[in-house]
């Protein structure tokens, strides 16, 4: 009787540590749940906190095609470090065109200080809008304590461009080095098998090569070429007294010719106008638009934060609703990052989730249909699964036009293919026609630890392809015909579309990657032109009148707490310029650069271990684009129960 009522007792004890666990997790969430709606009542913007002065651009991220949602998750187990933001390109475009034409908007401060970049495309017609702001009488001032190649792109459409008296610029255009894991994996005992097609199919060179193979390293040195010709001539023609060919090759000679000073370098190579601090810079600023009358701190100037700025703007002309117009509407797909199968995004471009948007949109008899894409390509079927979308409405008599953002290349451009005319830029990346897979087995790592694999077979195919015991002849001989395959039936698409023979498609494709210039010429793209154009072409092309349509953006609408949390970190993450916790020298450059590659290194290794299946993926591209946000290390909070349980409660 005694040791029954000590087993109760104890019983009894774990029961109420569980009661207790279970209770303190309610109330955690709860706390995190009218925490999240407290603040989401509260948050800023709206559009009555707009007024007179400057439109004050504080980037403090990064520009894409098409924002990513926010993890609530991530954000409440995380540590409490907000994920890096990210600006759409179309929004910031429509942001300062309408200040262009509005009296309240006098200035731009373009505080460059945090942005960490975007894609080449995206930020020449950001420079691009700068320049009509500017046409319309208005200064656009700049500053920032280090410049990359990407805000010297911003900046060099500046009025005015400022540089901190403790800042400089490091111009080091595209290129670098990449790693390569053939040796690490022979020397693990892992073994990557490969399938390809395409001589320049450079992609799975780092599974299997200890180097660049000659294909690869010419290809990169061409579209590389290509890139920072572009880059070098967009700079030039708007700051044309810039010394850019010794800014770019001979940098530490600058810098001693003025006693060491990177800022009084930059500023003698003709990159910059002034010298000064950020609160000189905003001094300065006041003395145009006018001082502060709410904020006596020093540097501070009237003006409007992006957020309150863009909010007051008819969504409609952000592109997420029709347009200005009326009759019929022409319907834009965006297609943005990797595309995967399943329901992924905005930011990647799941595949599943994408056709649904295309067949929902099926029963509203739209008048053409313009597919805007900004991938490397991703997983065959996925590339697939979209296409046939697109043709279900090419089926219904439908023009269908491609507009190509920073890179549409591999199974980007194998969506490219039902397009009636492609639109590309000059630094468009696209072709890259090719298809990969690869598989890894650990055979060998095993059999150093004494483990064999043993077993008995029906046909040559059982068990395969036995990650653990290895392949046979007849399953590499499989997977390998299964990848020629579908290089076969890509090729076929592209002659299709292009009205080429097949042979002339295999010789463009080969898994080469080719710039927007190249492209056009070689007939892979039809003009130069950007989304807008497209769209006016889709409406010629579907005999409208103008002003007789509307555009209707066939996008991914978030609800629920992943809305309430992005208006949160937008609304106050970015209030004050430079707010959040990393520096801003050019030493944090470098590191920024050099966690990037880390990033994309540690992706690297992923794929070849995951064998996500067939691939249509361009490498190259890849590497020339920014990383997508990213969050901190996790802590010790990020697994586990508690995740999971919250992951289930804050799902939309």
């Amino acid at each position: 009787m005694v040791r029954r009522g000590r087993g109760v007792s104890f019983a009894g004890k774990v029961w109420q540590l569980l009661v207790g666990i279970k209770d303190a997790l309610v109330l955690i969430l709860l706390l995190a749940f009218f925490s999240l709606v407290f603040a989401a009542l509260s948050v800023r913007p709206n559009p009555g906190v707009v007024r007179d002065g400057a439109l004050l651009l504080a980037l403090d991220g990064s520009v894409v095609e098409e924002v990513s949602p926010v993890n609530p998750v991530d954000v409440f187990l995380g540590g409490g470090a907000l994920p890096t933001r990210e600006y759409a390109a179309r929004d910031l475009v429509t942001a300062i065109d309408q200040a262009a034409g509005d009296e309240r908007s006098k200035a731009i401060a373009l505080d460059l200080s945090t942005f960490l970049g975007g894609g080449q495309v995206h930020l020449t017609e950001i420079g691009a809008a700068l320049d009509r702001f500017r046409a319309a009488g208005k200064p656009v001032y700049a500053y920032a304590v280090a410049y990359s190649d990407d805000s010297m792109l911003l900046a060099a459409h500046a009025s005015e461009v400022w540089v901190d008296p403790m800042g400089g610029a490091a111009l080091r255009g595209p290129g670098g080095e990449q790693l390569y894991f053939g040796g690490l994996l022979e020397r693990l005992g892992v073994t990557a098998h490969v399938y390809r097609v395409g001589t320049y199919k450079s992609a799975v060179e780092p599974y299997m090569n200890t180097e660049m193979s000659p294909a690869a390293r010419e290809n990169s040195e061409a579209i590389y070429s290509a890139l920072w010709e572009e880059w070098l001539a967009d700079v030039s023609q708007a700051r044309p007294k810039a010394q850019l060919a010794r800014a770019t090759q001979d940098m530490p000679g600058l810098i001693a010719d003025n006693g060491g000073d990177l800022a009084r370098a930059v500023l003698a190579a003709g990159l910059a106008d002034r010298i000064g601090t950020r609160v000189e810079w905003g001094t300065r600023i006041a003395q145009e638009v006018g001082a502060d009358e709410w904020d006596d701190t020093p540097g501070t100037f009237a003006a409007t934060e992006y957020d309150p700025w863009l909010a007051q703007i008819d969504p409609a002309a952000r592109g997420h609703g029709p347009l200005v117009g009326k009759g019929r509407q022409i319907g834009v797909i965006t297609i943005a990052g990797e595309i995967i199968d399943g329901e992924a995004g905005p930011g990647s471009a799941g595949a599943d989730r994408i056709a649904a948007l295309l067949d929902d949109a099926l029963d509203d008899e739209l008048a053409a249909l313009v597919v805007r894409i900004d991938s490397p390509g991703g997983t065959v079927t996925g590339s697939e699964t979209i296409r046939r979308a697109i043709l279900r409405h090419k089926a219904n008599k439908v023009p269908v036009v491609v507009s190509m953002g920073n890179y549409a290349a591999s199974g980007g451009y194998w969506i490219a293919t039902p397009a009636d005319r492609i639109f590309a830029e000059p630094e468009t990346l696209t072709g890259s026609i090719g298809v990969f897979a690869v598989i890894p087995s650990f055979e060998d790592l095993l059999g150093r630890y004494g483990v064999n694999a043993d077993g008995v077979r029906t046909t040559p195919l059982s068990g395969q392809p036995d990650v653990f015991g290895g392949f046979t002849p007849e399953i590499d001989a499989l997977l390998q015909a299964s990848v020629e395959s579908q290089y076969r039936r890509f090729v076929r698409l592209v002659a299709q579309s292009r009205g080429i023979s097949t042979a002339r498609a295999d010789e463009l494709g080969q898994g080469r990657v080719w710039s927007g210039g190249a492209a056009r010429q070689l007939g892979l793209v039809d003009q130069f032109g950007d989304l807008d154009a497209a769209i006016a072409w889709a409406a010629k092309q579907a005999q409208l009148e103008d002003g007789g349509w509307s555009v209707r953006y066939l996008d991914t609408q978030l609800g629920g707490v992943p809305a309430m949390l992005a208006a949160m970190m937008n609304g106050n993450a970015a209030a004050a310029p430079g707010s959040r916790s990393h520096s801003r020298d050019l030493v944090s450059l470098f590191a920024r650069e050099e966690q990037d590659g880390a990033a994309r290194v540690l992706a690297d290794l992923a794929d070849v271990f995951t064998a996500s299946g067939m691939q249509a993926r361009c490498l190259e591209c890849i590497a020339v684009q920014p990383t997508r946000r990213a969050m901190p290390a996790a802590g010790p909070a990020q697994g586990g129960i508690l995740r999971v349980l919250a992951d289930l409660l804050l799902r939309d």
